[in-house]
């Protein structure tokens, strides 16, 4: 069993509003957006181009980028408030894993594959046990289907979908209470996308990590079982367990063509 974190919850959303600030000013991209995620649960976010997914979860993953600025409501992800972080910002990304949108193409191009992996722990510790450290990266590549020998390669040597797989291993490198992320299946190999699956599940049931997911594969969505969120303009206008969602009045009818 483990140990519940201090909060009954990994994300506690509450009525949040998330601009997006470009050079034409700021746009509101997440309005009123509210959800709980409990330990070892899943939510999937979906929905069209341009509905906000990508921000929701970047300013949930602790994201500095300055064009995402949290305006209005509340959220907690891991205890710590995303709108006030503070020096806890520190602590926010260490408890959360994070997969952002092109994780496995930005990948730094002058590491190694076990560099990679290992820098969330590297600039986080003075002291690293390098040979535990090594058996860590080691576990993960197998637990991933990704050869030993991934390690000492350059992202630039490997293929798209392998790219892909060592984003998601340096995102469980820190054993995170909750993983947040962006189209996680992007160029993953129908073969390979099992994996991915009951590594999420392996670590749902046995650390009680949360996961929130953005993905518009219906297919993945029925496997998981997941309840889904799905955006349009910021938001929420249906939520459910697989086809059962419950739409938000006249929201069904506008969503046909």
């Amino acid at each position: 069993m483990f140990s519940r974190p201090e909060s009954t919850y990994a994300i506690d959303c509450s009525d949040l509003v998330i601009d997006r600030i470009g050079h034409s000013g700021p746009t509101r991209a997440i309005d009123g957006v509210t959800f709980r995620l409990p330990p070892g649960e899943l939510i999937c976010v979906a929905g069209p181009t341009g509905s906000g997914k990508s921000t929701l979860v970047a300013a949930l993953a602790g994201s500095t980028d300055p064009s995402v600025r949290v305006v209005g409501g509340s959220a907690q992800v891991c205890d710590v408030d995303i709108r006030r972080p503070g020096r806890r910002h520190r602590l926010l990304t260490y408890r959360t894993g994070f997969v952002p949108q092109g994780a496995g193409a930005d990948l730094p191009p002058q590491l190694t594959v076990n560099e990679v992996i290992a820098e969330p722990i590297l600039i986080r510790e003075k002291r690293v046990n390098t040979k535990a450290l090594s058996i860590r990266i080691a576990t993960l590549l197998d637990e991933l289907h990704l050869p030993l020998g991934t390690a000492a390669k350059f992202p630039y040597e490997l293929s798209a979908g392998m790219r892909q797989r060592v984003a998601i291993a340096r995102s469980f490198v820190l054993e995170p209470r909750v993983l947040i992320a962006d189209e996680i299946l992007a160029n993953l190999d129908l073969e390979v996308r099992p994996v991915v699956f009951d590594a999420i599940t392996r670590r749902r049931k046995e650390q009680g990590m949360g996961a929130l997911l953005v993905t518009n594969d219906a297919d993945f969505i029925r496997e998981l079982n997941a309840e889904t969120l799905m955006l349009r303009s910021g938001h929420v206008v249906a939520r459910g367990v697989g086809k059962d969602l419950l739409w938000a009045p006249n929201a069904e009818a506008d969503s046909q063509p």
